[in-house]
């Protein structure tokens, strides 16, 4: 498969997974809003942080290293020791489920039952659903491998539509079932997730002719069930140097778990702040991050699988295909450039607007006091975080072994964003050097377009000032109107500067077409 035709599927797999987290995060922030009117902060407190940080936690320890390692180089590998150490998630998600259930049981402060009830059902629920999800983990690697992307949507849309309905109807109907309510919901989504996935490979597997079609490695249901004497190529269970792969990255992940899901760690394990205030905190950070998980999220996790398939690990770039390399430069400087943009309009216009959309979405609890303040530095935030996630991408899906292992890569996470930024800069720049290619360029804009911002954001903090949020709703439809129009001239010099970036989302970035490889 050429490189031209990978970036057209990691394209289409971005574009699609960008449209999903659109639907999600509008069914969210809905969603929550009305759980606000039934239910407690503190029980919203206890979801949302508490038990959606077990949740994440046992999923991140036990697959996030596997997936990365074994989305490198899908076309070369045995794929019958691909699927046997994939495995290997459900044992150690067993393992992170029951260590993690007791420590959140046994050595967290407990909630008042009459506030918060059925704490320990939640916590016994929601490790069972991480370990259900990890059930399903062979078959996503291999949906992701081959850019299945209807697939890809109808799953998680799917889980995710009926998660929401089930949750808001028990809570209308029955809100005093606390966190039975949030358990049946997520264990819903998770059963229904892994189906999708296991009934659609059944399908496809059980049909000689379409398994053809699809150029799948794999014959029968049978091929992705781990077996130890199944491998064609030799005799080991798994491939030992993707093992060593994944053990590299399960390092550098436990770190960056750790700096990812700091604030949580910090409020579960040193009571910080009372289960009613996280809560409110939890709100106005899903807030803050809705534009980087709304965008930046599944463009990083296409592109890595576009960077993983086109370039080689344990290559310089001079030593590789001349043209997969210029694509993957061109691609890198497109992304650098759209994540450059997206943050500082994030960044620029999200500082003069972060009170009046707490006030719309939350009332006076949420627009007064520290949340606006705390939204503003997420804005700041997401623009360390849009640049971050693209270098990193293509850093993970470039680095030998011994690169992933580096003591250098390891501290810039433990540091802060802006360092490991800088590390993966240096990594594409040194990575690059002997090539003609400059992908790093993305990375500048246009003295207009820089004026612009600058001059938007002025504008903008002076109409909040004058105009939001104590002077009624005409004076906050005139704050409002005043944004879009300063927005309308940003992206229109942006527009009109960064024909390249334009030329690269209009040719790559457009809408899936539904006649894709997975109807």
């Amino acid at each position: 498969m050429g490189s031209r035709e990978v970036l057209g599927q990691a394209a289409r797999l971005a574009s699609s997974g960008l449209l999903l987290q659109m639907l999600f995060r509008l069914i969210t922030f809905v969603l929550n809003a009305f759980v606000l009117r039934f239910l407690s902060k503190e029980i919203v407190g206890i979801v949302n942080v508490r038990l959606t940080l077990l949740y994440s936690t046992t999923l991140f320890l036990a697959r996030e290293a596997f997936r990365r390692a074994c989305l490198s180089g899908a076309a070369k590998r045995d794929w019958s020791q691909t699927v046997s150490l994939l495995w290997l998630t459900v044992p150690l998600g067993v393992f992170w489920s029951l260590f993690l259930g007791w420590v959140w049981l046994q050595l967290l402060e407990v909630p008042d039952p009459h506030v918060v009830p059925h704490y320990g059902t939640g916590v016994v629920v929601f490790g069972f659903s991480a370990v259900v999800e990890l059930l399903g983990e062979p078959f996503w690697v291999l949906a992701q491998a081959h850019m299945f992307v209807r697939l890809k949507v109808i799953a998680e849309s799917l889980s995710v539509i009926l998660k929401s309905v089930l949750t808001a109807l028990l809570v209308l109907w029955l809100p005093h079932w606390g966190l039975y309510i949030f358990s049946l919901a997520q264990l819903s989504y998770t059963t229904v997730l892994v189906l999708c996935y296991v009934i659609y490979f059944a399908k496809v597997l059980g049909s000689p002719e379409s398994a053809k079609q699809q150029a799948l490695p794999v014959s029968s249901m049978t091929d992705l069930l781990p077996s130890m004497t199944r491998s064609r190529v030799s005799n080991a269970f798994v491939n030992w140097e993707e093992a060593k792969l994944t053990w590299s990255f399960f390092k550098q992940s436990f770190l960056k778990q750790i700096l990812t899901e700091g604030e949580r760690y910090v409020m579960t394990f040193l009571n910080v702040l009372n289960f009613g205030d996280q809560g409110v905190y939890d709100i106005v950070n899903n807030l803050g991050s809705l534009v980087a998980r709304l965008i930046f999220q599944p463009i990083e996790e296409s592109f890595y699988i576009f960077f993983a398939k086109v370039l080689e690990r344990e290559k310089d770039a001079t030593l590789q295909k001349q043209e997969d390399v210029a694509v993957a430069a061109a691609v890198l400087e497109s992304l650098l450039k759209l994540a450059l943009l997206t943050g500082l309009t994030i960044t620029v216009f999200g500082f003069a607007y972060s009170q009046l959309v707490l006030d719309i979405y939350g009332g006076a609890m949420l627009s007064s006091g520290s949340g606006p303040v705390l939204l503003r530095a997420y804005c700041l935030y997401v623009l360390l975080l849009a640049i971050n996630g693209v270098t990193e991408c293509f850093t993970f899906a470039a680095m030998s072994k011994e690169e992933v292992d580096s003591v250098g890569f390891i501290l810039a996470n433990c540091f802060n964003m802006g360092i490991r930024i800088t590390q993966s800069l240096y990594f594409i720049h040194r990575y690059y050097q002997k090539s003609p290619h400059r992908p790093l360029a993305g990375l500048f804009l246009s003295p207009v377009l820089l004026g612009t911002f600058a001059l938007s954001g002025g504008i903008t903090a002076i109409s909040e000032v004058f105009l939001c949020c104590e002077w009624g709703w005409l004076a906050r439809l005139a704050h409002v109107a005043v944004g879009a129009l300063c927005l309308g001239v940003t992206l229109g010099t942006a527009f009109l500067t960064e024909t390249k970036l334009i030329h690269f989302l209009r040719t790559q970035l457009g809408v899936p077409r539904l006649a894709d490889k997975t109807t």
